[in-house]
């Protein structure tokens, strides 16, 4: 059983976590959704070690199956493009469980971690940068609320959308 008919929550990461989370960024599958394997462990490494980031384990029926992050933007420096607004947080994400990719798993752990961002952070918006290759994670975002802003140059990925997502209004 998996997928839709299984619950899906966010628990905090832990450093106890790390060989799990390295164990799947170290997967050619994960890579080409994430991102050369020396910049993602960095990007996770500083997030855990980071009180400006909410690290979770994605679990569909009790099972990790992925890992997510939503980190306040300002964190990464340079890194981000110039125009991005303060108050707006990094979002990302990725199902590692081939088994419960493309039922819902990762909608609704994307659903999941913007609220929890919206419900516990100040933050203004959230923005992604998928890479214009992965179709998939666009049409994902697009569905949870995100807008495309502009072809943003990843220094990792290379082209890539910089989508966002603003605070509801109340």
């Amino acid at each position: 059983m998996s997928g839709e008919s299984e619950t899906v929550r966010l628990r905090p990461a832990r450093r106890a976590d790390w060989d799990l989370i390295r164990g799947w960024l170290a997967r050619p599958d994960i890579e080409a959704w994430w991102g050369p394997r020396a910049a993602t462990e960095a990007e996770v490494n500083i997030a855990l070690n980071s009180g400006h980031a909410l690290c979770r384990i994605i679990e569909a029926g009790g099972m990790a199956v992925g890992y997510a992050h939503a980190v306040d933007a300002t964190m990464w420096g340079d890194e981000l493009p110039q125009d991005l607004a303060p108050g707006t947080w990094d979002l990302d994400l990725f199902i590692a469980s081939e088994e419960h990719r493309g039922r819902g798993v990762g909608q609704t752990a994307l659903s999941q971690l913007k609220d929890e961002v919206f419900g516990t952070t100040l933050a203004t918006a959230v923005c992604v940068f998928p890479s214009i290759r992965n179709e998939r994670a666009v049409r994902a975002y697009e569905r949870a609320g995100f807008r495309w802003q502009r072809i943003w140059n990843d220094p990792h990925m290379g082209p890539s959308w910089f989508m966002l997502a603003e605070r509801p209004r109340r």
